[in-house]
């Protein structure tokens, strides 16, 4: 199948948003190219190894998203183009383009491997993609994904933010929830860290990716991947709730969470740019969370909350 990769350049602070309107509009794959991010990585020394040369600092990313060329295609591009006028209105001092080509899936399924190394998060987790080859520390807790179309690479400040809280919280003989699991990182993460979890998303290729990605890492017995509605297709309650989407998506979700989180659990909700915080804040409160913990990197904010 044909697809079309449309690249939309945008101010930094507007990635969330703009990623947001593809996922809206059905895109199976969505990939953030943010230059202050990978460079932060390069000079961390946390790749090792790069050759990406000189990396700019440029104040914008570029969101890329990919839709079938089909008969729902012009209806599609249509309500992209829309939703980025109503985001231009809105913001006007945002850098905002975009254009489109069209590629093979078997291109845009392997584009982002270059900008993909083994790369450490937090005091243990080392994650490599399965490809490359390394010789891991005695006490390194290794994820070993290959993400393909599915978001999760570790390499984004949200997911990076969430596998750190995971290694402070997680304790063996949890239940734990990841819901929209993506490429499944942070439920294999808390499997390795000795919980017992389910997974959930409403993407198939996601759902087959995570399932793929547990066999590879031993712990298919311990995370159960399943597509859904996310929190709806839950019925019991667990100790923890991952929920590593975007803004929007979780106010949608914390009406469901007094169904599936404990009266003693905690609820982690990261993807959250810095302009949507109050928002999820005062959602939060509403629905009678209290926020216990604020975590930031690079604009990105990961909320640790308990029912109040």
């Amino acid at each position: 199948m044909k697809w079309r990769e449309i690249a939309v350049t945008v101010s930094s602070a507007g990635e969330e948003a703009v990623a947001d309107l593809f996922y809206e509009i059905g895109c199976p794959g969505v990939t953030i190219e943010n230059p202050e991010l990978l460079k932060s990585y390069i000079e961390s020394g946390q790749w090792d190894y790069h050759d990406f040369g000189e990396v700019q600092i440029t104040g914008v990313s570029v969101v890329k998203g990919y839709i079938a060329e089909d008969q729902d295609l012009e209806g599609k591009l249509g309500k992209l183009n829309q939703g980025l006028k109503e985001l231009l209105d809105k913001f006007p001092d945002w850098v905002l383009k975009g254009k489109g080509l069209t590629v093979q899936e078997e291109d845009w399924a392997n584009s982002w491997k270059a900008y993909y190394k083994p790369i450490r998060i937090g005091k243990r987790f080392l994650i490599k993609p399965s490809w490359e080859v390394i010789t891991p520390e005695p006490e390194d807790i290794v994820l070993e994904l290959d993400p393909g179309m599915a978001f999760g690479t570790g390499t984004h400040a949200t997911t990076s933010l969430c596998l750190e809280a995971l290694e402070d919280l997680v304790k063996p003989g949890m239940k734990v929830y990841d819901l929209g699991t993506g490429s499944g990182i942070l439920a294999i993460a808390a499997a390795k860290l000795g919980a017992s979890v389910e997974a959930i998303d409403i993407d198939s290729v996601a759902v087959k990716v995570a399932q793929e990605n547990a066999k590879i890492n031993g712990v298919e017995k311990n995370v159960q991947v399943r597509q859904g509605d996310l929190a709806s297709t839950l019925s019991e309650e667990g100790d923890l709730v991952i929920a590593n989407i975007i803004a929007d998506v979780i106010l949608t979700l914390l009406p469901d969470l007094k169904g599936i989180l404990k009266a003693d659990g905690e609820f982690l909700a990261s993807g959250i740019i810095s302009h949507r915080l109050k928002d999820v804040e005062e959602g939060m409160k509403k629905h009678g969370l209290e926020i216990i913990e604020k975590r930031e990197d690079l604009g990105w904010i990961l909320l640790r909350a308990r029912w109040q």
